[in-house]
């Protein structure tokens, strides 16, 4: 019997595949045979991309059965359960594992992106075009060399930009996936999409659950249990991970100062910021502006 589910991040992938990788932040598989995902049910704690060239697999996401060939594109988000993995012997393809703090870098500010990303938690298989595939594998070709140029400067910053990229047309794809979708969203998956949708415009000002349960027209209580059902994270967390995105960003990448900082992001004051970002990055706005 299994007690507990095993957890997999680009950390520990890294333990067992030694493949082009940025720190702990992504990890490039260009054999499908070496992918950690085979055995006990495994929860994700980083976010998986695929595409199939050829062969077949098999497997569960949150129960739900999915099989993948040729010409596939495969989506598994962070928090998602894997399990009942089986690969074909030709199976073969490239697949990318990304921590979701990277992946967060990459969609920052991209409109839409976010709400296609969920979309995918209910569709993590679709079909690509021929011509589809050659695009998404040029750029993965492309991506997977960047990664290995470990004397390049801006290493990050380029292949950060070319995920964004590539994201963008798998996202024309999923568009299109999403617009034919002839399944109706249930209640519950329509009241976490509203959410997030009101999360990302209101974060910066407003943190309170009843804040955006109120909006819904839903309780507290009730806004909560569908997130959690839906996502596997509270509505909290969900928004603590936009605010303490929104900080590393401006931390990295603007001049303002931490007072600045949290008087755009509506905290009471420059050492609440301070707390606040402490408990949830591990350590000081200024310790990691200077990292």
């Amino acid at each position: 019997m299994i007690n507990e589910i095993d957890h997999i991040s680009v950390e520990s992938a890294m333990q067992v595949y030694n493949g082009p990788s940025i720190e702990h932040d992504l990890l490039v598989f260009d054999d499908f045979e070496e992918l950690p995902v085979i055995g006990i049910p495994k929860r994700m704690d980083c976010i998986f991309l695929a595409v199939c060239l050829g062969g077949e697999a098999h497997y569960t996401v949150d129960t739900e059965e999915r099989t993948v060939k040729a010409n596939d594109v495969i989506i598994i988000s962070e928090g998602q359960v894997l399990n009942n993995s089986w690969f074909s012997d030709d199976l073969s393809g490239i697949a990318i594992m990304m921590s979701e703090d990277f992946f967060n870098e990459v969609i920052k500010g991209v409109h839409d992106l976010s709400s296609l990303f969920l979309f995918s938690r209910s569709h993590p298989v679709f079909e690509l075009s021929a011509e589809e595939v050659e695009t998404l594998m040029t750029y993965l070709r492309i991506i997977k060399h960047k990664v290995e140029t470990t004397d390049h400067h801006f290493r990050r910053d380029v292949v950060r930009s070319l995920m964004a990229a590539m994201i963008y047309d798998i996202s024309h794809v999923m568009y299109g996936v999403q617009q034919g979708d002839k399944r109706k969203q249930t209640r519950a998956e329509s009241i976490f999409t509203e959410f997030i949708r009101l999360v990302e415009q209101n974060f910066r000002a407003e943190r309170r659950v009843s804040w955006y349960a109120e909006r819904l027209c839903i309780t507290p209580k009730y806004l909560s249990e569908t997130v959690k059902t839906i996502s596997h994270r509270t509505p909290n967390e969900w928004i603590d991970k936009y605010v303490t995105l929104e900080l590393r960003v401006q931390l990295k990448n603007t001049s303002k100062s931490i007072k600045e900082i949290a008087k755009d992001l509506n905290f009471p004051n420059q050492s609440f910021l301070g707390k606040y970002f402490k408990e949830h990055v591990g350590m000081s706005p200024s310790a990691y502006r200077k990292s």
